[in-house]
């Protein structure tokens, strides 16, 4: 039974920095793909970021790539999102979440919600200007 549990989340100023933590448990290889996802008030939940599990590959939505940077640690089983140079506008609730095993995900697929059969919990991010 595959499990995520997110950490990392908080309020902070615009132009501060913050990294969010996927714990993934219950996968028996790293042959999967991991993705953050995230719903601002009022909004669509969007695909900002996905990697696979083994760090080889990873897509970024293009309103974000320049400040966020996806990664994992394989020893830990843990998937990261550092986001840099917050906005007011990242203010949202983040979501991680991850394939079935054996899914790697290419390009815009990557960032599709549908294609993920796991998610995690959820953590805020709240940036004040």
């Amino acid at each position: 039974q595959v499990k995520l549990v997110e950490s990392g989340g908080g309020s902070v100023q615009a132009g501060g920095s913050l990294r969010l933590s996927c714990a993934a448990s219950g996968y028996t290889s790293q042959h999967y793909t991991m993705g953050w996802f995230r719903q601002a008030p009022g909004k669509e939940r969007e695909g900002v970021a996905s990697i696979w599990a083994d760090g080889s590959k990873s897509y970024y939505a293009d309103s974000v790539k320049d400040r966020f940077t996806i990664s994992s640690d394989n020893a830990k089983n843990t998937g990261y999102l550092q986001i840099d140079n917050l906005k007011p506008e990242d203010t949202a609730i983040y979501y991680c979440a991850a394939t079935e095993e054996g899914a790697r995900l290419y390009a815009t697929i990557a960032l599709r919600e549908s294609e993920y059969s796991y998610w995690g919990q959820g953590t805020q991010v709240t940036v004040s200007s």
